[in-house]
């Protein structure tokens, strides 16, 4: 499909630079079937059923972003795959002053060797010493944000905690599942209240996601890698689930990405290991999930796309241009949309 058909204009000021306080203050704009409503994200629990499950990521963001000094040349590097047990993938800032071999001090003690340069400009930086490399970004890394958020202000104490979702404890993502920002202990104990269960999966999200779509068609696209899993426990609840009458709800495009990656011909979800590089656009027919819980994502995006997919294009064009002209907020710190086919 033409990348053109999933355009459309975002003024500058819906795009949020800080989430709604508490969390689930956030708006939510439900999309079930052909009917379309405001709501809360508080709310949640009055529309989606007894039965249902909630399936969340609980992939932690790691401090993925590091400034370092190759020589006098200034390098920036965002982690954003690891490949080994010291070895990340990482788009380079300046790349053009880096070549294989080179060593790039990142300071507080970490320096890390570049190789590999990939066809997309990457490279693998291997990082030096015996320290796990995650102490090591402690050190000296500081929080991704999405550069939508990090151009317009710095990154500041309060998104170590913001930009992590209350399910997050299995590091190794550079960018956070946001739809699940908008959960708190008070809501999920609604949602408990309400017989509406929930599980968690990992998938580490990739700086890949906030790729642009260059390609002019879709079938151009490549996607970046991430790697997840599905336990056989949390896989053969989610068939119960289903088997029961109940829905599986996806919390955020990466839970999405992983079900679907994991789930057979016939909607059986198997466990799950390894990478995924699904693309979901319009004509995919969904196999794991009945349900998307999921924030307003950018023009030409893959997940606008993917949302497409599930709802129609033109569906999603017109709840795009409501939530704009009703003040809804986009984006990682913004609001939420609950999309039922």
């Amino acid at each position: 499909m033409n990348v053109d058909l999933f355009d459309f204009e975002l003024p500058p000021e819906r795009i949020a630079l800080r989430p709604a306080s508490p969390r689930d203050s956030a708006r939510l704009l439900v999309l079930d079937g052909a009917e379309t409503r405001d709501a809360c994200v508080r709310d949640l629990p009055s529309y989606l059923r007894k039965g249902d499950l909630l399936i969340f990521n609980d992939t932690r963001v790691i401090p993925a972003q590091l400034d370092g000094l190759r020589g006098e040349a200034r390098i920036g590097a965002t982690l954003h795959k690891r490949e080994g047990p010291r070895r990340w993938r990482a788009f380079i800032r300046n790349a053009k002053r880096l070549r294989q071999g080179d060593s790039v001090d990142f300071g507080h003690g970490v320096t890390a060797i570049a190789s590999d340069r990939a066809e997309d400009g990457s490279f693998a930086l291997d990082f030096a010493g015996t320290e796990p490399v995650e102490l090591l970004l402690e050190r000296c890394g500081r929080m991704p944000l999405p550069p939508y958020i990090a151009s317009k202000r710095p990154t500041d104490a309060r998104d170590a905690d913001d930009y992590q979702t209350m399910f997050a404890s299995q590091p190794g993502a550079v960018a956070a599942p946001t739809a699940a920002l908008h959960f708190t202990p008070e809501l999920l104990a609604a949602l408990d209240a309400a017989g509406i269960g929930h599980a968690t999966l990992t998938l580490h999200v990739g700086a890949g996601t906030f790729l642009p779509v260059k390609a002019e068609d879709t079938d151009a696209h490549r996607m970046h890698a991430e790697w997840g899993r599905i336990d056989a426990e949390t896989a053969d609840r989610l068939n119960a689930v289903r088997a029961a009458g109940g829905r599986v709800i996806a919390v955020g495009t990466t839970s999405l990405r992983l079900i679907e990656s994991a789930a057979r011909d016939d909607g059986r979800i198997q466990a799950f290991e390894g990478d995924t590089a699904i693309f979901i656009t319009p004509g995919y027919r969904f196999r794991g999930i009945d349900g998307l819980v999921t924030n307003f994502h950018l023009p030409r995006s893959t997940l606008f796309m993917l949302v497409s997919a599930l709802m129609g294009l033109d569906r999603m064009q017109a709840a795009y241009a409501h939530a704009i002209a009703t003040d809804y907020r986009f984006y990682s710190y913004g609001d939420a949309s609950l999309l039922l086919p």
